[in-house]
C-alpha cells in the first residue's frame, strides 16, 4: 500500500504541536528528537508496523523501543494518534505526578511502551534482546502449518546510544547471531546533548555496523518515501540484522535552534508560540489535533484490528492443532512456576561438600526440565559459573530454540539483553558471571528491579573466598551494594540444600529480578539443620538455623560459606546461643512483623553478625549494640581458605565478638 503522504505530513507536524506544547507547558523535557523525527513516527505507527492498539501485548505485534527515552514525547504523542490508551489529558501533563506520561518511558506506565529507557543504549540491548525472545519463539512455536510469529523488532537511536558501551556490545552480539528480525533506527543529526557530535566522534557508522555483519542504509530521515522504501528493504533482508542510518534535522519546526545542540532539550520552547503556525497549526488552540488526522488514524486502525484478526484465527488453529505447545506458550507469557519446583529438585547427600556453584548447577537441570521457559546464558564463563542446561544446546543462528546463549565477554550488554527477552514475557532470562563483575552489569540490573522483570543473576565466585586471583577479583563491597537496591532480591545460600531453596526463590518471583551469589569454594552441607528448614527458609530470607536450648541471650547471624562459623561458634559460646541464617535480606523484610519478631526478638540486643564482606548493612539486624565481625578492606592474593583465616573470617573470630559484648542480662 503507497504512503498518504498528505495525510502523513499533516499528522508528523501536529505530533510536533503536541511535543512543543508538551515541552513548553512544564518547561521541562528535550524537544530535538520528537521534532526531528516527526516524519519517521508518522511512517512507523501511521502507516508500517503491526501492532493492535486494543491488545497493547499482542504476542506478534512489531516492538518499538526507543532507545533515546530522552525524546519521550515521541513516543507518548504516537501512542496517543494510533489509539493506544494514551489521552490527550495524559499528554497535556507530560512529566507530572500521575500522568502516565513520565519523563522517561517506563515499560510498567504507559501502554504501548515496550521497555523501560533513559539510560542510553539500554534501549538497543533491549531491543536485542526482544529480537533473540522472538526468534526462539518462532522456533519453538511456528509449525509448518501455522506461523504464529513473524513480526520485527525496531528501535530508534541517537548519537548517546550508539556511544555508550552496552549499545555496541548488544550489536556485535546480535551481528554475530545474525538477528535479522532487528531493524535499528539511527537518528542522526550530527548533534549530541553539549556540542555538534563531531566534538566527540569520528568514526564511519556505516563501514562499523559492516565491519560487524550487519546491513546498513543511509537515507534522509525526514523524507518519508525514503524511510518507507529503506524500512521495507530492512523488513526483507535476511541474514543479518538491519541499521537504517537516517539523517535528520534536530529540532526540525523551530529554526531558530533546529541543528543545533541548543534543539536537543528544551532550549527552543520559548519560540514554540511562533513556529507552531509556520507548521500550519493554529495559533491560539494548544495540543491542536485536525479532524482529518483523527479520521485518518481511526481508519487505520481498523487496518491493523482486521490484521490483528486474521491473525488471531491463525492463532486459534494453532492452539487447537498443539495444545501441548500452547500450554507452554500460556505458561511462558502468564509466567507460570510448578508449585511444587522444590519437590522435583533431589536432596543432596548429608555427606555432600561442594561449592554452592556446584550445587546450583545441580539443582539448575531439574528446574530446566520442570520450566521449559527458563533460558540461561553466561558471559564466556558457563565452564566456571556452571549454569549450563545440560539437557540442551547453545542458541545460534542455526539453532534458535537452543536454551544455553554464550554471550561473550560482554557483561553489560548481557543483562541488558536478558532484560529484552524478560520484557517480551515469553521466555524466563537468567545469566552469569562472577560476582565481581556485577559492577559491569550495575546499570542493568538497576532497570531490572525498576521495570519488575524476572531475572535471575547466578553470580559465582561470590566473596574472597576466590583466592590465589587476588583482591581484584574477591568482591568484598559487591553484595552490600547490591543490597541496596529496591526490588531486587540477593540472595547468598549457605550449602547445597539453601542454594536449591535459593534458585526455587528465584524462580518463583514475577515482580522483580533475583541476584543468587554463589561460593567458588566447597561448602559442607549443614546436616545440623533439616532439608526442609534450609529451603524454606531461604524462601522466608531469615530463618531459625539452630535454636538455643536455654534461656535466650545471644543471637549469631550469618549467610552464605560463613554460616558454618557461626553454627561453629554457637557450640562454644552456651546453650543459649541462636543462630539465624540470612540469606537474603529483602525477603526477610517482607516478612510479617510477627515471623521477624520470632526470627529476632528485639529483647535480645546481643547480636553478632558474619560475613565475608564489608559491614554496613549488617547492622540493620545487630543494631548499634552488636558487631559485625566483617571485612572492611580488600582482599589478598592467597589460597580462599588463608585470606578467609588472615581477615578474620573465622568461627573464632565470633565467639570473641560475643564474649566482648555485656551478656544479655547485663542490658
Amino acid at each position: 500500500m503507497n504512503l498518504d503522504l498528505k495525510s502523513l505530513s499533516r499528522a508528523a507536524n501536529e505530533a510536533r504541536g503536541l511535543a512543543m506544547d508538551a515541552v513548553h507547558a512544564c518547561s521541562s523535557g528535550h524537544l530535538g528528537l520528537p521534532l526531528g523525527c516527526a516524519e519517521i513516527g508518522a511512517v512507523l505507527y501511521g502507516h508500517a508496523m503491526h501492532f493492535n492498539p486494543d491488545e497493547p501485548k499482542w504476542i506478534n505485534r512489531d516492538r518499538f523501543i526507543l532507545s533515546a527515552g530522552h525524546g519521550s514525547m515521541f513516543l507518548y504523542g504516537w501512542l496517543h494518534l494510533a489509539g493506544f490508551d494514551v489521552p490527550l489529558e495524559n499528554v497535556k501533563r507530560f512529566r507530572q505526578l500521575d500522568s502516565h506520561t513520565p519523563g522517561h518511558p517506563e515499560s510498567f506506565e504507559t501502554p504501548g511502551v515496550e521497555a523501560t529507557t533513559g539510560p542510553l543504549g539500554q534501549g538497543i540491548a533491549n531491543a536485542v534482546g526482544y529480537a533473540v525472545s522472538q526468534k526462539m519463539a518462532a522456533a519453538r512455536f511456528n509449525t509448518e502449518a501455522h506461523k504464529i510469529f513473524d513480526n520485527h523488532i525496531i528501535a530508534l537511536a541517537g548519537d548517546g546510544c550508539m556511544q555508550e558501551g552496552v549499545a555496541m556490545e548488544a550489536v556485535a552480539f546480535a551481528g554475530h547471531f545474525k538477528l535479522d528480525n532487528l531493524i535499528l533506527i539511527y537518528d542522526s543529526n550530527d548533534v549530541t546533548l553539549d556540542a555538534m557530535a563531531k566534538e566527540t566522534q569520528s568514526e564511519d557508522t556505516a563501514k562499523r555496523f559492516e565491519a560487524i555483519e550487519w546491513d546498513v542504509q543511509t537515507i534522509d530521515g525526514n523524507d518519508m518515501s525514503a524511510f518507507f522504501a529503506a524500512l521495507e528493504k530492512a523488513k526483507a533482508a535476511t541474514g543479518k540484522p538491519q541499521v537504517i542510518i537516517a539523517k535528520t534535522l534536530i529540532g526540525k519546526g523551530i529554526p531558530e535552534v533546529a541543528g543545533t545542540s541548543k534543539a536537543h532539550g528544551e532550549g527552543g520552547a520559548k519560540f514554540v508560540d511562533k513556529d507552531r503556525v509556520a507548521l500550519g497549526l493554529p495559533e491560539n488552540e494548544h495540543f491542536f489535533v485536525s479532524v482529518e488526522t483523527r479520521e485518518y488514524f481511526a481508519a487505520h486502525k481498523a487496518q491493523l484490528i482486521e490484521r490483528y484478526n486474521k491473525w488471531n484465527e491463525t492463532y486459534q488453529a494453532w492452539r487447537k492443532a498443539n495444545p501441548e505447545l500452547a500450554k507452554l506458550l500460556d505458561n511462558g507469557v502468564n509466567n507460570q512456576v510448578p508449585a511444587d519446583l522444590s519437590e522435583k529438585i533431589p536432596q543432596f547427600a548429608a555427606d555432600a561438600k561442594i561449592a554452592t556453584r556446584k550445587a546450583g548447577s545441580d539443582v539448575l537441570q531439574p528446574i530446566s526440565e520442570a520450566m521449559p521457559q527458563l533460558i540461561s546464558g553466561s558471559a564466556d564463563l558457563h565452564g566456571s559459573t556452571l549454569n549450563y542446561i545440560a539437557s540442551d544446546k547453545d542458541f545460534s543462528p542455526d539453532n534458535r530454540a537452543g536454551r544455553n546463549i554464550r554471550f561473550g565477554i560482554r557483561e553489560h550488554g548481557m543483562a541488558a539483553i536478558c532484560n529484552g527477552i524478560a520484557y517480551d514475557t515469553i521466555f524466563r532470562a537468567s545469566c552469569a558471571t562472577f560476582l565481581v563483575f556485577a559492577d559491569y552489569c550495575r546499570p542493568s540490573i538497576r532497570l531490572a528491579s525498576l521495570s519488575g522483570l524476572p531475572v535471575t543473576y547466578i553470580f559465582t565466585h561470590d566473596s574472597v573466598g576466590v583466592g590465589e586471583d587476588g583482591p581484584t577479583h574477591q568482591p568484598v563491597e559487591t553484595v552490600s551494594g547490591l543490597r541496596v537496591i529496591p526490588n531486587l532480591d540477593v540472595i547468598r545460600p549457605a550449602d547445597p540444600e539453601e542454594t536449591a531453596g535459593a534458585f526455587v526463590a528465584a524462580m518463583q518471583r514475577t515482580s522483580g529480578p533475583t541476584l543468587l551469589a554463589l561460593t567458588r569454594q566447597v561448602v559442607p552441607n549443614l546436616t545440623e539443620i533439616p532439608v526442609q528448614t534450609r529451603r524454606e527458609g531461604v524462601l522466608k530470607g531469615g530463618y531459625i538455623a539452630v535454636k538455643e536450648i536455654e534461656p535466650l541471650d545471644t543471637i549469631l547471624l550469618s549467610c552464605g560459606s560463613e554460616l558454618q562459623h557461626a553454627i561453629a561458634a554457637a557450640k562454644k559460646l552456651g546453650g543459649g546461643t541462636r543462630v539465624v541464617s540470612m540469606p537474603c535480606f529483602e525477603r526477610f523484610e517482607r516478612q510479617s512483623p510477627e515471623y521477624r519478631e520470632s526470627v529476632l526478638p528485639s529483647d535480645c540486643r546481643r547480636r553478632i553478625a558474619i560475613e565475608a564482606g564489608v559491614s554496613d548493612a549488617w547492622f540493620r539486624w545487630v543494631g548499634l549494640d552488636g558487631k559485625v565481625v566483617a571485612i572492611d578492606r580488600f582482599g589478598l592474593s592467597a589460597p580462599g581458605g588463608t585470606v578467609m583465616k588472615e581477615l578474620g573470617i573465622t568461627a573464632e573470630s565470633v565467639i570473641a565478638a560475643a564474649e566482648s559484648l555485656p551478656t544479655f542480662a547485663s542490658v
